[in-house]
C-alpha cells in the first residue's frame, strides 16, 4: 500500500539512498533537509523534476517551519543529524541541540500532527559506548563516551516515552558504519582521498587496531524496507550491522588492493583511539534483527570493492 512519507535528512548519503527506494516502492516522499553537511539536491533533483518528491529546506530545529508540513503523513524516518563525534566533543551545545532537540521537535510533530509512526536513525557503537558483553545485543545498559553517542542515546529515551505517552509506534535503528556510494565521510572516503594526495604513504588516526561493525549501503536500505512493513506498537530497538568485523588497517589493505596501488607506508599518529569519543571496539548481535527475517548480502570487502569504483569515477 502506498503511503504518504516524511524523510528527515533525505538529501544525504544514508537518505537519498533510502528515498530513492521509497520512491520506487510506490511511496509519495517529501523531504526535510537543511543542506547542510556536505549535501545538496543532486540525488534528489529527479524525483523532484517527477513531482513524485517536495523539498523542504528546514533545519529541523526550528519546530515553527515543521508545523507548517502537512498533516497526513503515515510515516517519518528521522534521519537529519549532526553526524560526526568530533564535532559533538569540540561543539557539544551545537550537538545537543541537533540531535535531542531536533529529535523531540520531530517527535512533537508526530504528538500534534497525529503520525502514528516513526523510524529513527540511531547509532550502534556510540550508544553502547565501551562494553565487554560481545556480541553486544539491545538490551545491554547503554554507556555512552561521547556527546553524540549520548545524544543518540537521549532520543531514543525521548523516543521510548513518546511511544508510551501518546500511543505511537515507534523503532529506533542502532546503525553501524555504513558506507558505500554517495558517501562523503568515514575512514574509507579519508583513505582514499589521502591516498589521491600521496600514494605512497597513508596516515592512519590512532594504532590502526580500531575495529568495528560495518554495512553496505543496500544492506542498510533493505533493513529500512523490512522494518517498514513490520513497525508495531511501542517503542522497538534493532541492531543493524553486518556479520562482520573489520579493523582500520584491514580497511586500508582493502582499500589500497581495490585502488591498485602497491607499496604504501602506513604511519599511525599513536594511542587506541583515532580520536576523543572513538569506541575503539564494536561487535553487535543482529540475531534480533535476523529473526523478522531480513540478512546482510555484501561483505565488507566486496562493499568496499564496489565503494572504490564508485570514488574513482565520483572523483576522477
Amino acid at each position: 500500500m502506498s503511503k504518504r512519507i516524511l524523510v528527515t535528512g533525505g538529501c544525504g548519503f544514508i537518505g537519498s539512498h533510502l528515498v530513492d527506494s521509497l520512491i520506487k516502492e510506490g511511496h509519495y516522499v517529501e523531504v526535510v533537509d537543511d543542506l547542510s553537511a556536505n549535501t545538496s539536491l543532486e540525488y534528489l533533483k529527479q524525483h523532484l523534476d517527477c513531482e513524485s518528491a517536495r523539498f523542504f529546506k528546514y533545519d529541523i530545529r526550528d519546530i515553527e517551519k515543521l508545523n507548517s508540513l502537512s498533516s497526513d503523513f503515515d510515516l517519518i524516518f528521522h534521519l537529519a543529524a549532526q553526524p560526526d563525534v568530533k564535532v559533538s566533543v569540540s561543539e557539544p551545545r551545537f550537538d545537543f541541540d541537533v540531535n535531542v532537540n531536533g529529535t523531540l521537535n520531530i517527535l512533537e510533530l508526530m504528538r500534534i500532527k497525529d503520525i502514528p509512526e516513526m523510524i529513527f536513525a540511531s547509532s550502534v557503537g556510540t550508544v553502547y559506548g565501551e562494553t565487554d558483553v560481545f556480541p553486544t545485543p539491545e538490551s545491554h545498559p547503554l554507556n555512552p563516551i561521547s556527546n553524540y553517542g549520548a545524544a543518540k542515546a537521549a532520543s531514543e529515551m525521548y523516543c521510548y516515552s513518546y511511544a508510551s505517552l501518546y500511543n505511537l509506534k515507534i523503532v529506533s535503528l542502532r546503525l553501524g558504519n555504513i558506507f558505500g556510494p554517495r558517501a562523503t565521510h568515514g575512514v574509507m572516503f579519508d583513505f582514499f582521498h589521502k591516498l589521491r594526495k600521496d600514494s605512497s604513504k597513508l596516515e592512519i588516526l590512532g594504532d590502526g587496531k580500531q575495529t568495528k561493525t560495518y554495512l553496505y549501503i543496500e544492506d542498510t536500505i533493505e533493513v529500512f524496507n523490512h522494518i517498514l512493513k513490520k513497525i508495531r506498537a511501542g517503542h522497538t530497538v534493532y541492531n543493524v550491522s553486518s556479520y562482520e568485523t573489520i579493523s582500520v588497517t584491514e580497511i586500508a589493505d582493502e582499500l589500497v588492493t581495490a585502488l591498485g596501488y602497491d607499496d604504501v607506508r602506513y604511519s599511525f599518529t599513536g594511542g587506541k583511539r583515532g580520536w576523543k569519543g572513538d569506541v575503539v571496539f564494536t561487535s553487535v548481535d543482529i540475531s534480533k534483527l535476523l529473526s523478522i527475517g531480513w540478512e546482510p548480502k555484501t561483505t565488507i570487502r566486496e562493499g568496499i570493492r564496489i565503494y572504490s569504483e564508485w570514488l574513482n569515477e565520483k572523483y576522477p
